[in-house]
């Protein structure tokens, strides 16, 4: 299982934020959270932002879009070259349809569930999708803890996308440091959103101990 380190811009310096997109190019990804304060309790940026970081970010975008009426803005946010659009099940009335409309746009399609959400929805339609979010904190702000309870369900989707043979990746966000990536690669994890964890400290060597302790995680899995 390949483990991806996606650092989350939402603890970066938002006033430089080509410089900070620059002091993570060694990630595979970088996590840029869309807010709209309505979804969740809290407003980041929106889509003509992250179009300039499409286009000065030396690693490919997971854009997370945290906004309502996901079925017709996450399509818009595919449009603009990003490697990846997640649109979260809750704020779906056709999470199926929205998925494929990411995809002919030329994204992966993602979908996020909150912490209390159940997977089965999601699990019931898998081909459908190229990733799965599953929030280990409540959605709208960093800085939060881990929620080992989120854990089982993490389990059930790496052990229902193990047996379909389909490559979805399974992504974790909130509250993921070296201390909580082992709990979460060992439920199945492949795709590690960190945000203080990396920009808390030098961002390549935070990068360099997430992989480190997801790997030892996965040898011993």
């Amino acid at each position: 299982m390949t483990i991806r380190i996606s650092p989350s811009i939402l603890s970066a310096d938002f006033a430089n934020l080509e410089r900070e997109l620059g002091r993570i190019a060694t990630a595979d990804l970088v996590h840029v959270d869309v807010m709209d304060n309505h979804f969740v309790p809290n407003l980041t940026l929106g889509l003509p932002i992250v179009e300039r970081l499409q286009q000065v970010s030396p690693v490919p975008l997971d854009v997370h879009l945290m906004i309502t009426d996901a079925d017709t803005e996450a399509p818009k946010y595919a449009e603009l070259g990003v490697s990846s659009v997640t649109f979260h099940l809750e704020a779906a009335t056709d999470p199926v349809a929205t998925a494929a409309a990411i995809r002919s746009n030329g994204a992966r399609a993602a979908v996020a569930v909150k912490p209390g959400t159940p997977i089965t929805p999601v699990l019931a339609h898998l081909d459908a999708y190229d990733m799965i979010l599953l929030m280990t904190v409540e959605p709208g702000f960093g800085g939060q803890s881990f929620m080992p309870e989120v854990m089982p369900k993490l389990a059930d989707a790496r052990a229902a996308v193990d047996a379909s043979g389909l490559d979805v990746w399974l992504e974790v966000d909130g509250g993921i440091a070296v201390d909580t990536v082992p709990q979460a690669v060992r439920s199945g994890a492949d795709t590690l959103v960190a945000g203080s964890a990396v920009y808390g400290g030098d961002p390549e060597s935070r990068i360099r101990d997430l992989r480190d302790a997801a790997q030892r995680a996965l040898a011993g899995r």
